[in-house]
């Protein structure tokens, strides 16, 4: 009951849906009313509504409404499995004198330290925030999402450097055995891909977990491909070509988590927002007559927040409008933590240049 009558109080809150509201009783709602005020303050702080805004001289907040999965268990069993897997390919690569199946052993080697950082990246963010850490620890999944980038680079190098010496003396390849243990490596990376696949829209972490396992996968088929080759012709030159493929394939995949994790380490608009459709829906709303000193960054990598000052000459900084305000900047564009400061233009603000931060 609580919820349903919230969520009648929150239309009534927002002019947009006020409309249709009426239509549907059939009554024309008076929002003046006294009485109509406590029905809507009671009815929003039955819900406790994640998105409700503070106001605090001017300034408006909203919560975070998202608060990322647990894949606590998918990491349990992914890096399990993963592990398993580096040890049978730099095992049986050795023995078989496959470079192939040892550079694809050290990728997945970065992988299992991957899970590791990112899945200890994802315990940290979940801290409560302190006065001295007012935003906890969300930014660590960002820090996670670096260091895996730069993992994948140290295994990319390797792997190009052991390569080139394997072309000058290429030595012989046993191809049933790394056809054997590649196979059961696309097996289980794929398995792996599927344990994270509900979140990967949502966190850059979870999305990287998901690229490298099925990148893994498509690696892994290389080597097959490779070991047939091999058995069909003896071109021992194949096993050298075949890993640097697997390099530069690693090095594409961790140039673009690189950008991004760059990018929200530095406080840039996170990939996916629109910072001019942001900019015109803010000019767009009643009474703003001037929109400046916009920021929008990353808090983590599933949480984007937003600071921005609205002039409107009234001045007037009502609840309505800072939670309507609030409610379409995060199902229109992603952010999740919103703050508004109000102001009438009768001085002017020292942040409003384009070139003041």
């Amino acid at each position: 009951m609580a919820k349903n009558t919230s969520d009648i109080g929150y239309k009534l809150l927002c002019p947009a849906l006020r409309d249709e509201t009426a239509k549907r009783t059939g009554h024309d709602l008076d929002l003046d009313c006294p009485y109509m005020h406590k029905a809507i303050a009671a009815a929003v702080a039955a819900n406790n509504m994640d998105h409700r805004p503070h106001s605090h001289h001017g300034h408006g907040h909203a919560g975070h409404g998202h608060v990322p999965a647990s894949f606590d268990a998918a990491f349990a069993i992914g890096t399990g499995l993963n592990l398993a897997l580096v040890l049978a390919q730099l095992g049986f690569g050795y023995l078989s004198n496959s470079l192939a199946l040892i550079s694809d052993g050290v990728h997945n080697f970065t992988d299992v330290l991957g899970l590791l950082l990112a899945w200890g990246a994802s315990c940290v963010g979940r801290w409560q925030p302190s006065p001295s850490r007012t935003y906890g620890f969300r930014r660590a999944s960002i820090l996670a999402a670096l260091g895996n980038a730069a993992l994948l680079l140290v295994a990319t190098g390797a792997i190009v450097i052991e390569a080139a010496r394997r072309f000058a003396a290429a030595p012989p390849v046993e191809s049933n055995t790394v056809l054997w243990v590649a196979s059961i490596g696309i097996v289980l990376n794929v398995g792996t891909a599927l344990l994270f696949k509900r979140g990967r829209k949502h966190d850059l972490n979870i999305a990287s977990v998901v690229t490298h396992m099925v990148g893994d996968a498509a690696l892994s088929l290389g080597v097959v491909i490779t070991a047939l080759l091999i058995g069909r012709t003896g071109w021992r030159w194949l096993d050298p070509l075949m890993s640097i493929a697997i390099a530069l394939a690693i090095f594409w995949i961790s140039w673009r988590l690189i950008r991004d994790a760059m990018n929200m380490a530095l406080d840039a608009v996170p990939r996916g927002v629109d910072p001019s459709a942001v900019q015109s829906y803010l000019s767009s709303l009643p009474g703003v007559s001037e929109v400046h000193d916009l920021h929008i960054w990353a808090m983590s990598t599933t949480e984007t927040a937003l600071t921005v000052h609205l002039v409107r000459a009234d001045g007037r900084t009502d609840d309505a409008f800072l939670m309507e305000t609030a409610h379409d900047l995060d199902h229109r564009f992603g952010i999740h933590h919103s703050t508004i400061q109000i102001e009438t233009g009768e001085r002017e603000c020292r942040l409003a240049p384009t070139n003041v931060v």
